[in-house]
């Protein structure tokens, strides 16, 4: 899936560091604060978001060192329909198991989390979630070189993962009957750089950050996609009426973008195709 926004093809220099500096350096510095509504922001007059990058197109640093994506563009619905803003300097980027964890809203560090997140029971148990608002299933990049079609054709070989993802439980689910050894990487830039580098065999992440890589690196390709059904959504803190409400101010937006076309219009944005599922997304 191509995206004229970015040119990241073997992800390096993957985060402006003067990026990750400002968000870090803003989330000590601004004061809480109140949105339209009466709902709370840990941060007065903006919307702060807690990240993993890089995820394109989903959310990644531009060659402007601008944070966007598609995630970025949903999650500005919401900063408009409180009346605040949401700039790259709000954006934290963390670990990802700091999100899905829930750590990040227990410290008080954001109001929302992105990062592509498949909502599972064991996210359920420790986020508010929102609605559904895309489908999205495991696949596996490889080199062109050596084109591995199956699971199955990686027995004795090493298979790249990124921490805490779907990708990972899935793969290691796998891991004893297929044969092949799981190695982890903590972000997707250096799950795909060692395949390019041929450190592992395989990649196996979510079907849309695979294919917008190999259509920027021709020498990999998505050689397979397994059906694991699964949608994604954006996390808010748990048992926390403010988060609920913050969580609800959202899927309202979310239905909007949905029926008046919005959703589509950024959708063809960052993927240059139509909507491929109903909407809203696991219906």
């Amino acid at each position: 899936m191509r995206n004229l926004h970015h040119s990241v093809p073997q992800f390096v220099g993957v985060v402006a560091a003067g990026v990750v500096a400002a968000s870090t350096l803003a989330a000590c510095t601004q004061e809480s604060g109140t949105a339209e509504g009466g709902i709370e922001i840990v941060h007065e007059g903006h919307l702060t978001i807690c990240t993993h990058l890089p995820y394109p197109p989903f959310q990644f640093t531009n060659d402007d060192g601008e944070i966007v994506g598609f995630d970025v563009d949903l999650l500005d619905l919401l900063a408009d329909d409180l009346g605040v803003e949401r700039t790259s300097d709000d954006i934290v980027n963390i670990g990802w198991e700091q999100v899905t964890s829930g750590a990040v809203f227990e410290a008080d560090r954001c109001d929302v989390g992105m990062g592509a997140m498949t909502i599972t029971d064991e996210r359920a148990a420790a986020l508010t979630i929102s609605d559904p608002y895309f489908e999205a299933t495991q696949a596996m990049l490889v080199r062109t070189d050596e084109p591995y079609a199956s699971l199955e054709e990686l027995d004795g070989e090493r298979v790249g993962v990124q921490t805490d993802t779907t990708g990972q439980v899935y793969a290691q689910g796998l891991e004893e009957e297929m044969g092949y050894e799981v190695v982890k990487y903590d972000d997707l830039a250096l799950q795909l750089n060692a395949l390019k580098a041929g450190n592992i065999a395989a990649a196996i992440n979510d079907n849309s950050p695979l294919a917008d890589f190999a259509e920027q690196n021709p020498d990999t390709e998505v050689s397979a996609q397994f059906d694991t059904g699964e949608v994604y959504g954006f996390a808010f803190k748990k048992d926390d009426s403010n988060a609920e409400e913050l969580a609800e101010r959202f899927n309202e937006q979310l239905a909007q973008a949905f029926e008046d076309g919005t959703y589509a219009k950024i959708y063809q944005r960052w993927f240059e195709t139509d909507v491929p599922f109903e909407l809203p997304p696991g219906q």
